[in-house]
């Protein structure tokens, strides 16, 4: 069986989110075999597919090192480059059936678009909430919003607070789990600073998941899209995710109810499992 590492959010090796991605099977195989795996694998995420009927249509599902979890971006572009980069498939957009419902990656055509891929997720506007109390302390910074969703946003002063911030991962998970019913993640974003490429600036702590720091996160820009959308007055926003010696670049545009991801993927390893 093939595996495949991917860098997603990236244009170039090392950059990104790195994801490895199995070859489509015909059958899932069972879930403690496919948590071993993705703990051997020791990244952010493993992607598996299941084939179906329809040659552009597929089952996805995405362990951590830790756990299965309902929501991936990057490992959902990961698996879209290998389908379509390296496998091959003939067709303008993949389907893939997950717990979140129906997401779909389509190539993006045109000059300058290079090997670049756009998803289409479902949006998950944040709430603005009081700022829970012990979240300024794990994160060093007092924030100066705190909204939530299925992660804990805190919106700080500015890019250098973003670049700098080294939380107390421990409490942090403690404090957002509290605040949110969840597992405990938590994105930290601000506007950036003048002259930059990039709208927006952000990180991802995931202590909850199993991931002290995620380097480019697509489910986290569901909640920010819309969120930092509303606060420029235009509906496309450019991330910079701020992962310390990689970062990771996202396009994206809130479409109704619904978040388009934009991004490219390089494929770094093409391997031979042999288990």
């Amino acid at each position: 069986m093939r595996q495949w590492t991917v860098d997603a959010f990236a244009t170039q090796p090392f950059r990104g989110n790195q994801a490895c991605v199995l070859e489509p099977m015909d059958a899932w195989p069972a879930d403690a075999w496919m948590q071993a795996l993705a703990a051997e694998n020791n990244q952010a995420e493993t992607a598996f597919l299941r084939r179906t009927a329809d040659p552009a249509r597929f089952d996805l599902r995405w362990f951590t090192p830790a756990l299965e979890v309902p929501l991936c971006g990057h490992a959902t572009l990961g698996s879209g480059h290998v389908l379509f980069a390296e496998l091959g498939v003939n067709a303008e957009a993949i389907t893939f059936e997950t717990k979140s419902g129906p997401l779909v990656v389509r190539r993006l055509r045109g000059e300058g678009a290079g090997e670049g891929y756009e998803m289409d997720f479902p949006a998950q506007p944040p709430h603005r909430v009081e700022t829970p109390p012990g979240l300024a302390e794990a994160l060093g910074f007092e924030p100066q919003e705190v909204w939530a969703s299925t992660y804990l946003v805190a919106v700080l002063k500015d890019e250098a607070q973003v670049h700098v911030c080294a939380p107390d991962l421990v409490k942090l998970e403690a404090v957002s789990s509290a605040a949110t019913g969840g597992r405990g993640n938590v994105g930290v974003a601000a506007l950036a600073d003048a002259g930059n490429p990039y709208d927006v600036v952000d990180r991802f702590f995931a202590p909850g998941s199993g991931i002290p720091e995620d380097p480019a996160t697509g489910s986290l820009h569901t909640i920010l899209t819309p969120l930092f959308a509303d606060k420029l007055g235009r509906p496309r926003v450019r991330f910079l995710q701020a992962y310390p010696g990689r970062g990771g670049d996202l396009d994206c545009e809130v479409r109704g109810d619904r978040v388009l991801l934009r991004g490219q993927a390089v494929t770094v390893l093409d391997g031979q499992l042999r288990v």
